[in-house]
Formats: C-alpha cells, structure tokens, sequence
C-alpha cells in the first residue's frame, strides 16, 4: 500500500476558509512558515527533514486563493517530485529565508487563532485518513507490545515502535517507553531501564500531517494491584469525553476535568502534576488545553485528552462530533472495558 502524498481534494476547501480570513482583516495574503498550517493547506507533506524539526518551505496564500511555495534550492526536487502538488514554486538559495514572503503578506502569527480555528473542523477527507492512521497505528502498537518482553530495555521498545510507525507509512514524532521502575514519570523519554514487571509505551505516529497519539500499558506479572486506580482514572476521562463536544467551550472543558480528578478522589490539585492534553490534528497538540485557553470544540475536532497520575496514564486521539465521540486509535483485538459507551483500553496481560 502506498502512502505518498498525492491528495489535493481538500485544498480548494481550506483556500476558501484562509480567503474569509484575509477578507476579514482587508489583507493581500498570508505567509505561512510553521509545520502545522503547511501540513493542513498542502495536503499532508512532510515538512522538515529533522524529525519534528523546522519546515524546509514556506507558502503565501492569495486572497484570490493562490499559493506559492518558496524552497530552498536543495530541498525543491524532492518537494515537487514526492511532496507537494498543484502549487506555484520560488526557489531560494540554501541559505535563504524562508520567513520572507514573495509579496506583502500578514505573518502566519498575524493570524495564527484564526488559522488554528480553520483547522480544527476536520473535512471528510480528512477525517477518512485520521480512522485509516488511527487503525494501523493501534495495530502497530499491539504487535509490538505483543512481542514485548520484560527483559527489553525502554530504549528495545522504543526503537520497535519506531520501526512500526514507518512500516505503515508514518513516521515517529513521540516514542516515550516507562519500565516498572519509572511508571511514574510523566515524559519517560526511554532509558537502558528494563521493562520488568509493567511497562508503558506511548506514542505519536504522523501520516499527511495528522497526528495519532496513545498510551498502552503492557503487564508481564498481572496482579490487579493497579486496577482500582486505573478504573477511577477512566471515569476522570469519562467525564471530560463526555464534555467534549462541538460548540463547548475550551475553558470549561479544562475546567471539567480538573474537577474529575476531586470528584473521583484524586485531589484537588491532581491536574496540577501534569500537562492534560487536549485539541490535536496537524500538531501533537494544537494546542495543550490551559486555563484560560479560550474557543470553543469545531466539529470533526481530534482531541487527544491525556490524564495522569503516578503509575497510570490514559490516552487516546479522538473525534469529537454532534453524534458523540468516535475513538480513532483503536484496535478491536487489545483487551479493553466499556466505559459509558466507549472502549477503554486495559493493560494487555502476558501470561
């Protein structure tokens, strides 16, 4: 199956959207330079060379719905040939600025909640590659933590995660891997630790552009000693998912979830250990939910809520829709429970 960027049957929609945005503020044109805009607008190209590293192009978007690309000399060939399509190309030296607009254009910053509000309502084309990735990057992460063994190192799970996400046509932007002996860190960026008894894997796998993130316990000595926990910590979820929907509004979404954690007997202050995740898409996170974060959920919005405590994490990307939530990240063969109409994942047990 090929994965090579060759859609372009969304763009016409988001020209429209960035065309009512420079109308509205009496604007030429847009430049856009950040990862996430070019992303959304082109369709899904890769945009760096490093992972996760600075975009290798620029675009200018028209208030008559033209882009033009601008390329460093060394990167055009390959943009063109495997990347991007249908688009006006300006070649700059190497060394070039890729900040620099063609023509008199706002900045992407100029606009930059506007533009974030353009991308979170998913289209339909969209949301059709969000449930391909979601599927295979779910089933990606169950043949890995399948083969998994507590003799691994973090560091032995990672590079497997690493190798699944390209081997279904994706590429790795977050490989966080806890053994037993580090469940409680919140980034447990992978160490030479073993995996030992229990094990947490946590990912983000980015195809055109989209992000899937989720979290998956493995346990080589089962011993239900976690359980009660992890059961109230789905109901935190519970309760945020259960908030999530079109036309919410961001802040008091944030607001849910930090009362879940007292209401479900974590405390007062629980939310204030680790970041909660929130809206996803074209970035991990876009962005992390805050108070005072403000806007309000689009329709076909991904969200990827994360709650934490030490030693159990949840984390699945989602759609939030006028028709309820639709789990994308899920595998039908990973032991799960149902929790108020959804399938939460459990630890896969090894036996």
């Amino acid at each position: 199956m090929s994965h090579r960027n060759d859609a372009t049957s969304d763009r016409e929609h988001k020209l429209a959207r960035i065309q009512q945005l420079l109308t509205a503020r009496d604007a030429p044109a847009v430049h856009l330079t950040s990862s996430a805009a070019l992303a959304w607008l082109l369709d899904g190209p890769r945009p760096a060379v490093p992972l996760g590293g600075a975009a290798v192009f620029s675009a200018t978007v028209t208030r008559d719905r033209q882009i033009t690309v601008t390329a460093l000399a060394n990167e055009v060939e390959r943009l063109e040939a495997e990347e991007i399509s249908g688009v006006r190309w300006r070649v700059i030296p190497w060394h070039g600025s890729l900040a620099t607009a063609p023509v008199d254009a706002l900045s992407e910053a100029d606009l930059e909640p506007d533009l974030r509000a353009a991308r979170a309502a998913l289209l339909p084309v969209e949301t059709d590659r969000y449930r391909a990735l979601g599927s295979d990057a779910a089933r990606a992460v169950t043949r890995v933590l399948r083969e998994a063994e507590p003799s691994w190192t973090e560091r032995e799970l990672a590079g497997r995660l690493a190798r699944a996400a390209y081997e279904i046509g994706a590429e790795p932007a977050v490989l966080l891997a806890a053994g037993e002996q580090r469940g409680s860190v919140q980034h447990p960026i992978p160490t030479d630790a073993p995996l030992g008894r229990r094990a947490m894997a946590v990912v983000t796998m980015v195809r055109h552009g989209l992000h899937a993130n989720m979290t998956r316990w493995v346990e080589f000595e089962p011993n239900g000693e976690s359980d009660g926990v992890e059961a109230r910590l789905r109901e935190v979820e519970a309760d945020v998912l259960a908030a999530t929907r079109p036309g919410a509004d961001l802040d008091e979404l944030f607001a849910e979830i930090r009362r879940a954690y007292a209401r479900h007997g974590f405390g007062d202050d629980a939310w204030t250990r680790h970041h909660q995740g929130g809206a996803t898409g074209y970035a991990g996170r876009d962005p992390k939910a805050f108070p005072g974060i403000g806007g309000r959920v689009a329709e076909a919005q991904a969200f990827a809520w994360n709650p934490w405590i030490p030693g159990a994490k949840l984390e699945d990307t989602v759609l939030a829709t006028s028709t309820g939530i639709e789990l994308l990240t899920r595998d039908p063969d990973w032991p799960s429970t149902s929790v108020r109409g959804l399938e939460r994942p459990l630890p896969l047990a090894h036996h």
